[in-house]
């Protein structure tokens, strides 16, 4: 049913669903990559079209920086749209030296100081796994493509603009932190407490480790490896 974010119709998002977090990377997923895309919501200008890969039905939506807002379009998206599988596909910051600018990393765990999980639903959880069936399928479909990805646990944080905490590099030391993002940890609670599946793939878009950095357009489009590697775990 349409909810205050999403006035899609239920039938109009497919089962499985690829989550960037910019929307005009979704629009640029579903330009390129589905056929026969049709633009099912637009609520904020958070994107969601829905088309086909070599036949199968698949949608591309838009989540929006951080934990608080891929909670809500998830949520939605498993609990009122019937969706099954959510694919986060987003960019990473490098803690470890290992991960160069685009390198493609799957998510194995994520990690978090955060209080989502508890909040939520009161389970203080700060690790959380990739859904077992999606973590394989992403698997062999890097491996059926032949592109190489990284895996490992990765830091899922609150906050961006960072002053003080945890330095990088101890995060990595007691974590097992390969790299940082923003959404993972609440995708993963989300699926877990409602009985979905959910899996995560990052494209490294800087390095906190040389301090190299993408581009914003870079972001937005050059990003083909972890798409296909999406696009063909489906």
């Amino acid at each position: 049913m349409p909810t205050p974010h999403n006035t899609a119709a239920v039938g109009d998002i497919a089962k499985t669903v690829l989550m960037p977090g910019d929307p005009l990377r979704a629009k640029y997923i579903a330009e390129h990559f589905l056929e026969n895309p049709v633009l099912c919501n637009s609520v904020r200008n958070m994107f969601c079209y829905t088309g086909t890969y070599k036949g199968k039905p698949v949608s591309v939506m838009g989540s929006g920086m951080g934990m608080p807002s891929i909670g809500i379009y998830s949520y939605e998206l498993f609990k009122f749209y019937n969706v099954e599988r959510i694919i986060r596909v987003g960019s990473a910051g490098a803690y470890s030296p290992d991960l160069k600018l685009f390198d493609v990393v799957i998510v194995a765990h994520s990690w978090s100081e955060s209080n989502y999980a508890a909040a939520q639903n009161g389970t203080p959880d700060h690790l959380i796994p990739a859904s077992p069936e999606l973590l394989t399928a992403l698997r062999n479909a890097a491996q059926k493509t032949g592109i190489r990805l990284h895996e490992g646990t990765i830091h899922s944080s609150d906050v961006f603009y960072r002053e003080g905490g945890t330095p990088f590099r101890q995060l990595l030391a007691e974590h097992g932190c390969l790299a940082v993002e923003m959404e993972s940890f609440a995708l993963f609670h989300n699926a877990r407490v409602l009985k979905k599946q959910a899996g995560c793939l990052l494209t490294i878009s800087d390095s906190l480790v040389t301090r190299e950095e993408t581009s914003a357009e870079q972001r937005e489009k050059a990003f083909t490896n972890m798409i296909i590697v999406a696009l063909e775990a489906i």
